[in-house]
């Protein structure tokens, strides 16, 4: 049976000529319909508004099976992964109890202290929850608490111990413990979530990852470890993103390059890679954290579309401090719902097959491999520190001026921001690794100011909503929160539009706005804003009104008092300082206006 049976065939001259209609009604630029609908991804892939049978890049193979593409594993669903910083025994075995199948323990002085860490598993099943350490430099003393607790109870753990073979014999000496007597046991983890979280694009975190797994590689082997055993004491980690299709792509993508390794180490039957995914910390949100439960669900959804083996879903309120009971038990409940209600479990790869899903793997796949090449070429991962802190560089500024003109939205901080909202308290987190602490002034400075802070690899940690997050707190730290009055000329109808956009645009900022009403009036206007005790104003209005008022009232409002006018859209006219409109770089206007407000910053 045909599916599409009894519907015409259209082909894609046939879509072309109905797309190019409608943009020619729309007023958009001339040209074809793919190159006005495409975008370009920070690794320069571009994205097609229209995939078909074409733009398949060939066989991706079958789940299992080299090249991995479709997933390493041949049975469905993942591991619930839970991290926890702080030694609390009872929020462990919450987790447990409730959903979560594995744990990611951070150890450290600043964290769970290594002595504690037989009390934090006290009561877990080490042969039943896998355990993930991160110990940074406490790996090996970490690991063998945990060998010790196992040989106690006299059960095999599973897991991975978190080491680096190729930061030092420890590592190499752990791996062989493992490859020896511990088959569920790895020793590595690869962890390219601070390069994300330097602002690193995908194509960038892949080529990092993967040049960082071959230095692995070649510390293993060197240490004794067959090429395939070398291979399966290495899992990786990635950073999920609420670009659901882009996340989708880059563990694919992922897969087919280390499978690439393996079969070039002459062991292509060991190179599934084992992905843990993280849900991203950059995208994460201090105000209107609420919103970040719709981020990380479409990131949780795209890990497990995309083929993760585990999958570690961020609290909603992780950048306001300590988690609590609720946020973590919403965290776990995520993914539950995912994977048992909308039967993601029960799917080995469902976005296998589409024509956009596999050309968007293929080509990111090309791009990483690509700067791969060149960071073996400059000596490898650890000799290339200066090439990659600038190509990552580049991109973080080509990300940040998208967040400045908003075309990187981020809904409840630089759009729909919410003056009122009630804010939530949380404990501070202990002083821990900035990459990972959560703490709310982790994110770095990147538009003005402090400069970001330092994570791993000397590369900065930043986080996207923090350059519009720290005018909001600037704002509410002062005693009268600073006011901006649009002058909306004439009525409803006319003004409304660009009154909601001008408030919208002043109030991501921590401003807050105060309107004239309806009316055209010159004085009266003025007279409202004298009223308000504002110092900036902006007219807001159609632009047919504003050639019939705008210089009139722009000029009433500066014999008022105003130091400075704006006018919401296009134009100029006479009175008026400055103009901003969609598309416009939104920090700058809120920094000028800041400025013109005498508030320092």
């Amino acid at each position: 049976m045909e599916l599409a049976a009894g519907f015409a065939s259209i082909s894609r001259d046939d879509w072309r000529a109905l797309a190019a209609e409608v943009l020619r009604k729309s007023g958009a630029e001339a040209g074809a319909p793919e190159e006005v609908l495409s975008r370009t991804t920070y690794d320069g892939i571009t994205v097609a508004p229209l995939y078909d049978a074409d733009d398949l890049p060939g066989d991706p193979g079958v789940p299992g099976a080299t090249p991995y593409v479709r997933g390493s594993a041949t049975a469905a669903g993942w591991d619930v992964r839970q991290r926890h910083a702080v030694a609390d025994p009872e929020a462990v075995l919450a987790d447990l109890e409730n959903g979560v199948t594995s744990l990611w323990l951070v150890v450290g002085p600043d964290a769970i202290p290594v002595g504690e860490l037989g009390t934090v598993l006290q009561d877990v099943y080490l042969d039943l929850a896998p355990v993930v350490l991160e110990a940074g430099e406490l790996t090996a003393e970490a690991a063998e608490v945990l060998f010790e607790l196992a040989a106690a109870r006299d059960v095999t753990p599973s897991g991975n111990l978190g080491a680096s073979a190729a930061r030092g014999p420890a590592g190499i000496e752990l791996a062989r413990r493992c490859a020896a007597g511990f088959p569920g046991l790895r020793a590595v983890t690869v962890d390219a979530t601070h390069y994300h979280d330097a602002g690193g694009s995908d194509a960038e975190e892949l080529a990092c990852s993967i040049a960082a797994g071959v230095a692995e590689l070649r510390a293993l082997t060197g240490g004794g470890l067959s090429a395939g055993q070398a291979l399966g004491q290495i899992d990786f980690r990635y950073a999920a993103t609420a670009d659901q299709f882009a996340t989708i792509a880059k563990l694919r993508a992922a897969r087919r390059l280390w499978a690439r390794v393996a079969e070039v180490c002459g062991a292509p039957e060991a190179g599934g890679q084992r992905q843990h995914a993280v849900t991203s910390a950059a995208m994460m949100t201090a105000r209107d954290p609420w919103v970040n439960l719709l981020r990380t669900t479409l990131a949780c959804f795209a890990a497990g579309v995309g083929g993760a083996q585990a999958v570690t879903v961020r609290p909603f309120d992780a950048r306001l401090g300590l988690p609590d009971a609720f946020s973590r038990r919403i965290a776990r409940n995520t993914q539950s719902l995912l994977l048992e209600e909308s039967g993601l479990g029960r799917v080995l790869d469902p976005a296998g097959g589409s024509w956009y899903v596999e050309r968007r793997t293929a080509d990111l796949a090309e791009a990483a491999w690509a700067f791969f090449q060149e960071i073996e070429a400059a000596g490898g991962i650890a000799a290339a520190g200066d090439l990659v802190a600038g190509r990552i560089a580049a991109t973080r500024e080509r990300r940040a001026d998208d967040i400045a003109h908003r075309r990187f939205p981020i809904t409840g901080v630089s759009e729909f921001p919410d003056l009122h909202e009630r804010p939530l308290r949380r404990p501070a987190p202990p002083e821990g690794p900035p990459s990972e602490s959560g703490a709310p002034e982790e994110g770095a400075r990147l538009r003005e100011g402090g400069g970001p802070l330092a994570g791993r690899d000397g590369l900065p940690v930043i986080r996207y909503a923090e350059p519009f997050e720290r005018l909001r707190d600037l704002a509410d730290a002062l005693p009268e929160r600073p006011k901006v009055f649009l002058a909306t000329i004439g009525p409803l109808s006319a003004h409304t539009a660009r009154a909601a956009f001008a408030a919208n645009l002043f109030q991501a900022g921590g401003l807050a706005t105060e309107t004239s009403g309806q009316g055209t009036d010159p004085e009266q206007i003025a007279t409202a804003f004298a009223v308000s005790g504002a110092s900036v104003a902006c007219l807001c209005s159609s632009d047919k009104l504003y050639a019939q008022h705008a210089a009139a009232v722009a000029t009433a409002l500066r014999k008022a008092g105003a130091r400075k006018v704006w006018l919401a859209g296009k134009g100029h006219y006479e009175g008026v300082d400055a103009n901003f409109h969609a598309g416009c770089d939104a920090l700058a206007v809120l920094h000028e206006t800041y400025d013109d407000l005498e508030v320092s910053r």
